[in-house]
């Protein structure tokens, strides 16, 4: 998700901006001085309370502010991103902010600042009072304004200086060359957000070498947990002990073991752009787990790809594979396998589900070569990396 907070005194151009970056990105739009302004036109209770102070120029209480905001956020609950203009203006809305995002399991991209002369400001403010008819475009109540900015306001830059991902961007110039100025911090924000994939499918989808291709491809790091296990017990690991009698059955490990071997592949990859997931999430407990593992990056899965075989053509690959060097142990048992299928069907599937909730799902067919699959995840990627961007 991407989360724009577009910083700037009063007559910068953040709404002329906002505009553009809306439809560029599909974000939804959240204007603290729209929406409050739309409350009083209904005059609704929220809009009584706030109408004294905005006539006045003065800021509405944070109690006002985060009600308005998160009725806008329900109201957009399939919404790309968000882009706040307006909000935060304090210290204190900075904190609100990062906790109405907590919530959503997102947090702040970046936040990005038009710097313009003051002289400039007034000017602008002025030549708009005479077309929108706005009570708050008068001399006195704009350098009121100006003045809170500079006192309440432009102390919020320090707080994301601090999370680095500020960026200021000269205002100054016609529309066009300020946005290109804009998009040019965005799409470089966009390129520091993870990029994390959960592959499902039965056991003998071709996640597996589906997952290194993909990897590769999108300069990603894979994470198989079946993968790091053997390598555990093949060394004869503590972990690799524990998670033995499990892997001979083809039986998911105890959380905990996942959880290790997760956590220790993350850390050993930190300039990673995202990881693939292949084996984990396993259960629904597991997605949780995951989320919760993500979070601790402030990051979060982005999409989730569901490779679709049959049962009956995953038995007949996971059986022939069992006449290769690739063999699995359990993959010689036909009772083993089956069990296996089952235990997808009941555990694994449902999370489907889960990630269909935040519309993260892309269906894949998952016959034919491994070559006709791999450009259908591609192509999959593509659009979804296009949802993510």
């Amino acid at each position: 998700m991407l989360n724009i907070a577009l910083f700037g005194p009063p007559g910068a151009g953040k709404g002329t901006q906002s505009k553009k970056l809306m439809e560029k990105y599909n974000l939804a739009y959240v204007a603290t001085g729209d929406l409050l302004r739309e409350e009083i036109r209904y005059d609704t209770d929220l809009g009584r309370q706030a109408k004294e102070g905005i006539d006045k120029g003065q800021l509405a209480s944070d109690e006002i502010i985060v009600q308005i905001i998160e009725k806008r956020i329900k109201r957009n609950p399939e919404a790309n991103g968000f882009l706040f203009d307006g909000f935060p203006r304090t210290w204190v809305q900075a904190y609100i902010l990062e906790g109405l995002l907590l919530k959503m399991n997102t947090q702040l991209s970046c936040m990005i600042c038009l710097d313009v002369d003051e002289k400039v400001l007034i000017d602008r403010m002025l030549s708009r009072a005479k077309t929108s008819n706005r009570s708050d475009d008068n001399i006195d109540i704009i350098k009121y304004r100006l003045k809170e900015y500079y006192d309440k306001t432009l102390p919020v830059a320090n707080f994301y200086k601090e999370k680095d991902i500020f960026y200021a961007v000269d205002g100054l110039g016609d529309v066009d060359q300020v946005f290109e100025r804009v998009d040019k911090v965005v799409e470089e924000t966009l390129k520091k957000v993870w990029i994390n994939l959960v592959l499902l499918g039965y056991p003998g989808a071709g996640k597996g070498s589906q997952g290194d291709r993909l990897a590769e491809k999108y300069n990603l790091v894979y994470i198989s947990t079946g993968k790091l296990l053997r390598k555990e017990i093949a060394n004869n690991t503590k972990i690799g002990q524990m998670a033995a009698p499990y892997m001979e059955k083809g039986t998911n490990v105890p959380d905990d073991i996942a959880i290790r071997i997760i956590e220790k592949e993350i850390k050993m990859n930190p300039d990673a752009r995202g990881f693939i997931f292949k084996g984990f999430p396993r259960t629904m407990v597991q997605a949780y787990i995951l989320d919760g593992l993500l979070r601790k990056q402030n990051s979060s899965v982005s999409f989730m790809f569901d490779m679709q075989v049959s049962p009956v053509e995953a038995i007949k690959r996971l059986t022939l594979r069992g006449k290769t060097d690739k063999c699995r142990s359990y993959d010689k048992d036909t009772e083993v396998i089956i069990q296996r299928l089952e235990e997808y069907e009941s555990k694994t599937l449902p999370l489907k589900d889960y990630y269909q909730k935040h519309n993260k799902v892309f269906t894949i067919d998952g016959m034919g070569t491994e070559k006709e699959v791999f450009e259908r995840l591609c192509e999959n990627m593509e659009e979804a990396l296009k949802e993510i961007r």
